[in-house]
């Protein structure tokens, strides 16, 4: 891929990370287990969805539309059980067999062992075929988790191998969340959320909601409902409303399926050329625009079109998605 096919937050790994960790929350009778920075309440909401949606056309853009199509369908939750009679270090390491054959990492290793750690899982990144998975001693009595931590790592290998990357680490871990989700691998992590008045069990950097909404974007693509692998009722929850605010995505003007009210306005706006702050598209000339900018709603690489008030399609050159506007 070079330099002008990547947006402005992509890069490519120049050094080579040679760890990286999984943030966890745990807490029991109100008392936190540290966690290398997720101290405290679990955040909930949609705080670093910029990012989140950044992720989503970055990884478009790496794979393009076949390849991510080759992640049509999700781990299945048999592939990943771990049972307490399974024996620790063999379950781990058919697991994350399982984990690399559903990411397509032809040729990787995974070398699973598990110490007390501040976070949930490390991989090093030095050096390949072979890599080295660290999990949490927690891990040992919290099994039907290890799937989802190796997940999250497992990922990193892949984006390590694929060269894509963020600057800055946190936007890198988001953007591992991410992709996690996206290619079918990530629900479990939200299945390893956890939450009531005397405990609570978060893996990864993204809120509930926003793997919810990852999760949701997946299964508009590829038509999946993964409401039924859930087993924790709070993932369940935030999948619901991580699916609300995907929903919104698709009914933004100039999408054909905006509703009334941010149609009129949108109207009005195209009138004077002029969006206000803070609205997803933006126009170009004045009183009345001549084009107009907007996110595509499955992968959101900026799409321009002629403001022209009458219906059209508009195919997206990074996801492929077909749209119907009335611009």
């Amino acid at each position: 891929m070079d330099k002008a096919s990547r947006g402005p937050q992509e890069r490519v790994f120049g050094q080579r990370f040679a760890c990286h960790s999984l943030l966890v929350q745990w807490g029991e009778g109100g008392d936190d287990v540290p966690n290398g920075g997720g101290d405290g309440e679990v955040v909930h909401g949609f705080p670093h969805l910029d990012t989140v949606r950044a992720s989503i056309t970055a990884l478009y853009r790496r794979l393009s539309a076949d390849g991510v199509r080759r992640y049509a369908t999700s781990v299945a939750a048999a592939d990943v059980a771990f049972d307490d009679e399974d024996d620790l270090h063999l379950g781990a390491q058919r697991v994350a067999r399982a984990l690399v054959h559903h990411l397509r990492l032809p040729e990787a290793r995974m070398i699973v062992s598990f110490r007390e750690m501040r976070h949930a899982a490390s991989v090093d990144l030095a050096a390949g075929p072979e890599y080295f998975i660290e999990l949490n001693d927690r891990f040992r009595s919290h099994r039907g988790d290890v799937g989802a931590a190796l997940a999250h790592e497992i990922t990193h290998v892949l984006l390590h191998r694929l060269d894509l990357g963020f600057p800055g680490t946190r936007e890198n871990e988001i953007l591992t969340d991410v992709v996690t989700t996206y290619l079918g691998a990530g629900w479990l992590l939200l299945d390893a959320f956890r939450e009531d008045p005397v405990s609570r069990q978060k893996l990864g950097y993204l809120t509930p909601e926003e793997f919810g909404y990852v999760l949701a974007k997946r299964a508009a693509v590829f038509g999946e409902d993964p409401s039924p692998w859930f087993t924790s009722p709070r993932a369940y929850e935030a999948w619901v409303r991580g699916r609300e605010e995907a929903t919104r995505d698709e009914r933004r003007p100039p999408l054909a399926g905006a509703g009334w009210a941010a149609r009129h306005r949108y109207t009005k706006e195209r009138r004077y050329g002029r969006a206000a702050a803070g609205l997803s598209y933006t126009f170009e000339g004045s009183g009345p625009a001549t084009r107009v900018s907007f996110p595509c709603p499955v992968c959101w690489q900026r799409l321009r079109m002629p403001a022209g008030g009458r219906p059209a399609r508009v195919r997206c050159a990074v996801c492929g998605s077909v749209l119907e506007c009335d611009a």
